[in-house]
């Protein structure tokens, strides 16, 4: 009877320390976005990418919106007719899709880390660089 007591508080704990883990999940972007595929099906990709001090990304397009989460440091965008704008780590954004775009780590001496989800139409390219 009492390791059955035993198991029964262990697995309370448990329920009350995911149901506790649960109640601090922070929504880090909640946007509507235009541009969707709309095919039969989608492909689903999620990418990291660590940018070293100094480097840029080539200049591009997406066919379809690009959602970012910044893991570490920060992440300048300059979007064809935007101002420049850094997101930080824990941040999150979506890249339009069809905008021309290039993103830069600015810092001289941290990494840069992002997470990159996207959902594209089936063998789409992730980018499409601009020459």
């Amino acid at each position: 009877m009492h390791r059955s007591s035993t198991l029964t508080l262990v697995f309370a704990a448990l329920l009350l320390s995911l149901a506790s883990a649960s109640a601090q999940e922070v929504t880090k972007l909640n946007e509507l976005s235009s541009g969707m595929p709309k095919g039969a099906k989608q492909q689903i990709r999620v990418l990291t990418a660590t940018l070293k001090p100094g480097d840029k990304t080539v200049f591009h397009t997406h066919r379809f919106p690009v959602t970012l989460y910044i893991l570490e440091g920060a992440f300048t965008l300059e979007l064809e007719g935007r101002a420049p704008f850094t997101i930080k780590a824990g941040e999150a954004m979506v890249e339009p899709p069809n905008v021309k775009m290039t993103g830069y780590n600015r810092s001289t001496t941290e990494p840069m880390r992002v997470v990159t989800f996207y959902v594209s139409d089936a063998n789409t390219p992730f980018l499409d660089p601009i020459h």
